[in-house]
């Protein structure tokens, strides 16, 4: 009989070091959240300057009480897999630990199953790529149990475009411009001082 506890303990104990060992995956997730965002099918958004404004709820069709575990709700902006291609440090994963489509967080907050909207100002880090918004619930111990996303399943429909902030503003090429110009006035001024110094040794 000891015997018998024992080996049930290890089995338990197993059970819960490959559960933490490998995660929940992507596919285990129940679908139950509906999600949607401002950006129309192609849009272009830029980086520090645009809004996208996302609204979730709970999926009514499911059972009532579906949702009893959900308790923090995280949105997040997604790489679409056009943005993905020959990127491995975006590559999609079913183990949600070693996951990077999801990168950029736009909001988290206590889940409630309807009128849930927050709008967010794309970050200035954002990269140019093209994208949908996802959102995952998570239970008490901070674990994701379901989601939703703007696009479909092979992440093709209702996608959108950012563009990255390029680091170049109008006030730096107008500078640029204005050095350019005094850098060849300034050459222009030591040239002229030179043949006047060659002309005075000439005349003595």
């Amino acid at each position: 009989m000891a015997f018998d506890f024992g080996f049930l303990f290890v089995s338990l104990l197993l059970s819960c070091f490959v559960a933490t060992s490998y995660g929940v995956t992507f596919s285990s997730l129940n679908h139950t959240l509906i999600v949607t965002a401002s950006p129309k099918t192609g849009q272009v958004l830029k980086a520090g300057e645009d809004n996208i404004t996302v609204t979730w709820s709970f999926n009514q069709t499911f059972p009532v009480g579906t949702d009893s575990t959900y308790k923090t709700v995280k949105v997040k902006l997604c790489y679409a897999p056009i943005s993905q291609k020959d990127r491995k440090w975006r590559k999609t994963n079913d183990l949600l630990k070693k996951d990077k489509t999801c990168l950029q967080k736009i909001v988290a907050k206590p889940y409630t199953a309807s009128n849930n909207s927050f709008t967010w100002t794309v970050a200035k880090d954002v990269p140019t790529g093209t994208y949908f918004v996802r959102a995952y619930t998570f239970n008490a111990q901070d674990v994701e149990v379901a989601y939703g996303q703007t696009t479909d399943a092979k992440k093709t429909t209702d996608l959108f475009d950012v563009q990255a902030i390029t680091g170049r503003s109008t006030s730096l090429d107008i500078a640029s411009v204005c050095f350019s110009a005094f850098s060849v006035v300034a050459l222009a001024g030591f040239f002229y001082m030179e043949k006047s110094k060659a002309k005075s040794s000439v005349k003595k």
